[in-house]
C-alpha cells in the first residue's frame, strides 16, 4: 500500500504564490515518478507537472515559467512551487505516482496511487 499526503493548499490573491507539498509512504522502492494533478468543479482531471527519480519534468502549457516541481528522494517528497497564480488555476490539486515507465505521464490512467487532494483558490 502506498500513502500520499498532500498540503500547503490554501487561499491566495491573483500574483500570489503557494508551495504544495506531498509526502509519500509506503512501498516506495516500486515508484518511478510523481506527479501532480488538478480538478475544478465540473471539470475532468488535468494533468500539471511530473518529475522523475531522473529528474525529468514534464509541465502542462498553462503552467510552464509559472509553476516548478522538484523532489527531494531521501524525504520521498515532491514539491510543487506555483507562482503568479491565476483564478483559472483554483481547483483542488492532486499529487499521485507512477509506477513504472511504460504508461504516460500526462493522463490520470498512467498513474497507480493518488493522494486526497489540497484545495487551491486564487481569488482575482
Amino acid at each position: 500500500q502506498v500513502l500520499l499526503v498532500e498540503s500547503g493548499g490554501g487561499l491566495v490573491q491573483a500574483g500570489g504564490s503557494l508551495r504544495l507539498s506531498c509526502a509519500a509512504s509506503g512501498r516506495t522502492f516500486s515508484w518511478y515518478g510523481l506527479g501532480w494533478f488538478r480538478q475544478a468543479p465540473g471539470q475532468e482531471r488535468e494533468f500539471v507537472a511530473a518529475i522523475s527519480w531522473s529528474g525529468g519534468t514534464y509541465y502542462t502549457d498553462s503552467v510552464k515559467g509559472r509553476f516548478t516541481i522538484s523532489r527531494d528522494n531521501a524525504k520521498i517528497t515532491v514539491y510543487l512551487q506555483m507562482n503568479s497564480l491565476k483564478p483559472e488555476d483554483t481547483a483542488v490539486y492532486h499529487c499521485a505516482a507512477k509506477g513504472g515507465d511504460g504508461s504516460s505521464w500526462f493522463g490520470p490512467s498512467g498513474y497507480d496511487y493518488w493522494g486526497q487532494g489540497t484545495q487551491v483558490t486564487v481569488s482575482s
